[in-house]
Formats: C-alpha cells, structure tokens, sequence
C-alpha cells in the first residue's frame, strides 16, 4: 500500500522550458526537481547571505519564479507546481 501512495510522488512530470533550463530536461519525478533545484541554486550562489531560507533569483530563477527576485524555500513548491503538469 505504501508503494501506491508515494508513486504518485514519484510520477514522471512534464516541465515548462524555463524550468527545464534550471533543472534540465524532463519529465522527471517532483523530488528530482526540487533535488536538482536546490543544486542549481547552491552552484550559483543564490542563497541569500544573511538568510538562507531566501533564494535570491538569476535570470533563469526569475522565469521559473514568476518575476519574483526574492523567494521564501518554502513558496519554492508553489513555483515549481506552476512549471510541472502531469
């Protein structure tokens, strides 16, 4: 049973081609997005110095952020939903 409940989680989805410019080439399971996410972000230095909790967005980031400079890591989930369809 517990398999059913995390394949949903684990299901391959389809990225906009700005996340997949962050991310790379999908479809990709959820979890690799926000693994490869956090990758990216880390490589480029894009945490905020002072809180880390913020993602300071480059140019990429802000096509996937909607325009938004600066990001909470725990709005980062609504911002990938808006770039992933099943």
């Amino acid at each position: 049973m517990v398999k059913n409940a995390n394949s949903a989680f684990m299901q391959p989805l389809t990225l906009s081609p700005e996340l997949e410019a962050v991310v790379g080439k999908g479809p990709m399971p959820r979890s690799e997005v926000v693994s490869k996410m956090w990758i990216y972000i880390k490589a480029n230095n894009l945490q905020d110095s002072k809180d880390k909790r913020l993602v300071n967005a480059d140019e990429k980031l802000l096509k996937v952020f909607g325009g938004e400079k600066t990001v909470h890591m725990m709005k980062m989930a609504g911002h990938i939903s808006k770039n992933v369809s099943k």
